[in-house]
């Protein structure tokens, strides 16, 4: 019987594809018995690693058909070999001197660090680091596999898998290596649990410590800082161990584990220092922790360090709310990293320092709460006691101003009749004129209607005199001041000294006076009514010109009148000075010069308001101060202290 050739190839094809299919399940049973023992390695040395990546590098070179197989793990800030599979003494021997090396120098770690698997194909390939080209050469490998170990997030080491011939790796050995990094890290991770189980009891007993300390000194940090310093020194294995902190720009020394005298003179004269001397603040802005492997190689510590006696350090930043607030250095004698363990021991001991600090701070805040609190309550008597002031002022504001309403009508029939009156005595005059009369009769006549004009020309006078009180009494007693806004004091001062001096220019054309400014730049901005200190300050001025006046009227010819403006910046306040060389004000006068209706000017020449409306308008109305400096015949100054924000403002004056 002849089977047909199609059929005879159909079945070469399914023989094929068994052999395949067994080819295939033999590498998985292989590659399933590789992963078990690994895992059985994991499992038998929880606190050692080293074991399990000797069976991985094993393990990998065989599976992927590798010539070589390294595992490298990351142990501060170097690259350790920690398993290789070998190859010739001369080549082992090469790669074994290679490392440990600073990771910044290993130019493979920056193409992996992110987790990317990275391979090349062909080391001699341009594009390949110098590095690894000298490497290849060295082994007698052209392609490698880099495969990251990623924990957390983060590559803690690398597994490379080499061949002699080039050419890129297969996806599922890839996918096989993976396996292995995952295993890798495993182990890693149950190393460190194991190390910091134990680095647990021995952080809870310093902690412990620390906190019986904290409790029981909450308001004073230093004996935590020095229970820290010590705890951290003891327990990391140091030589010596300081806790600095940032304070305006520099940084000063809080504690410190005590070495030999001299070296801790100069620990102790070498601070505060500014952050442009201190390695530290620049290493560790960041919020990181950072270390000087070998102090020789930084000139800015390598003084402290040589006179110190230390050779490494660490730097670990008190970190509050995203700030660096200072910082812990632990120090050894050796060269070299500190490890991963004791950089998180010192990162707890940091912890507990900004916990320190912010108990002390809260301690503190609390207690000036307290007083700002106490304060609080002055200022809101102070504020009750000023409304119900003007509130009393506003009532006599009120019964002034109905007063003088009421008194203006009859007032001002009084001076119309008094004018028109004297209008009828001319009259009178003129009607008599033709009238014989005879001299004596004639005489008395005239000496009478002469008496009763200048009798009315005093009673026009004296009630112009009335007219102006009143008025002044209305402007005095009335509700508003205007728009309560921000205003530039140096334009409102300028502006008022100008009006008042153009004021009595127009009533006095020959006044000569000199006007000197001292503006303070920084005076600024002052909420306040501008309409109503401009009044103050027209009053004050206009008062100045006043008494210069008078004093010039008296004296010599050397006297030279002069009135000055002033303002200067107060910080939360501006102040104001209006100063003349006047004639100055006398004891008994300054006592009373603020009160209402008083005035030692003569009749006709002031109402004895200006003063009082101005110290309504300052203190009730601005919540400021005004005061007078004054030597008679000398000169006065009035002082105006104004808030720049004023807490209380209130409509009337």
């Amino acid at each position: 019987m002849t089977i047909p050739s199609n059929d005879i190839a159909g079945i070469d094809e399914l023989k094929r594809q068994l052999q395949a299919a067994v080819a295939e399940n033999a590498r998985l049973r292989d590659r399933q018995n590789a992963s078990a023992e690994i895992l059985r390695t994991i499992a038998a040395s929880p606190s050692d690693a080293r074991p399990v990546f000797a069976a991985i590098a094993s393990s990998s070179k065989r599976l992927l058909g590798g010539f070589s197989a390294t595992v490298l793990q990351f142990i501060g800030d170097e690259l350790h070999l920690v398993a290789f599979t070998p190859t010739s003494p001369e080549a082992d021997e090469g790669l074994k001197a290679s490392f440990p090396r600073r990771i910044e120098d290993f130019p493979t770690f920056a193409l992996v660090r992110g987790g990317e698997t990275i391979q090349f194909p062909d080391t001699e390939a341009a594009d390949v680091p110098e590095l690894n080209r000298d490497l290849a050469r060295l082994r007698g490998f052209r392609s490698v596999l880099f495969m990251p170990l990623m924990s957390h997030g983060a590559a803690v080491g690398m597994i490379s898998v080499t061949r002699v011939e080039p050419g890129a790796f297969a996806p599922d050995l890839v996918q096989l290596l993976h396996t292995f990094a995952d295993q890798a890290v495993i182990a890693i991770e149950n190393a460190n649990l194991f190390k910091e189980t134990k680095e647990t009891l021995e952080r809870q007993i310093a902690t412990a410590d620390i906190l019986k300390v904290m409790a029981a000194s909450p308001s004073d940090m230093q004996p935590v800082f020095d229970a820290i310093a010590a705890n951290a020194n003891r327990l990391i294995g140091g030589y010596s161990t300081a806790v600095l902190r940032y304070i305006d720009g520099a940084a000063h020394l809080a504690a410190f584990t005590p070495g030999d005298r001299e070296g801790d003179r100069v620990l102790q004269a070498s601070f505060p220092m500014p952050f442009a001397q201190f390695p530290a603040y620049q290493l560790t802005a960041n919020g990181e922790s950072a270390q000087l492997p070998d102090t020789e190689l930084e000139p800015a510590a390598r003084d402290i360090a040589r006179a110190r006696g230390f050779r490494s350090m660490l730097f670990t930043p008190l970190m509050s709310e995203g700030e660096v607030k200072g910082v812990i250095i632990a120090t050894r004698r050796t060269t070299g990293s500190f490890a991963e363990h004791h950089v998180r021991l010192l990162q707890t001991f940091a912890d507990q320092a900004v916990i320190a600090v912010k108990n002390v701070s809260l301690f503190n805040q609390v207690q000036a709460r307290t007083i700002e609190l106490a304060r609080s309550l002055d200022d809101l008597r102070a504020a009750q006691d000023r409304l119900v002031q003007t509130e009393k002022l506003a009532s006599l504001g009120q019964l002034t101003a109905g007063i003088a309403h009421e008194i203006k009508n009859p007032l001002n029939f009084v001076n119309n009749f008094a004018a028109l009156s004297t209008e009828l005595t001319d009259e009178l005059n003129e009607t008599l004129a033709p009238v014989p009369l005879t001299d004596d009769v004639r005489s008395e006549v005239n000496e009478l209607t002469g008496m009763l004009r200048d009798n009315l020309q005093k009673v026009v006078q004296q009630g112009r005199r009335a007219d102006s009180i009143v008025r002044n009494m209305l402007l005095h007693s009335r509700e508003g001041g205007g728009e309560h806004r921000l205003s530039d004091i140096n334009v409102l001062v300028e502006e008022s000294l100008n009006l008042a001096y153009h004021g009595v220019l127009a009533e006095q054309p020959q006044f000569d006076v000199t006007l000197a400014r001292a503006f303070d730049p920084a005076a600024g901005l002052a909420e306040l009514f501008p309409q109503e200190i401009t009044r103050v300050l027209l009053n004050l001025v206009s008062n100045g010109f006043y008494a210069v006046a008078e004093r010039k009227a008296g004296a010599d010819a050397s006297y030279e009148p002069v009135v000055t403006a002033a303002t200067h910046d107060r910080g939360n306040a501006i102040e104001i000075r209006i100063r003349d060389n006047g004639t100055g004000i006398p004891d008994e006068v300054k006592a009373k010069m603020f009160n209402p209706f008083f005035t030692t000017k003569p009749a006709g020449k002031g109402t004895g308001l200006g003063l009082s409306m101005s110290h309504d308008i300052v203190v009730k109305q601005h919540g400021g101060t005004i005061d007078v400096e004054t030597r008679p015949g000398e000169f006065s100054e009035f002082i105006i202290c104004l808030p720049r924000k004023s807490s209380f403002s209130h409509g009337g004056g």
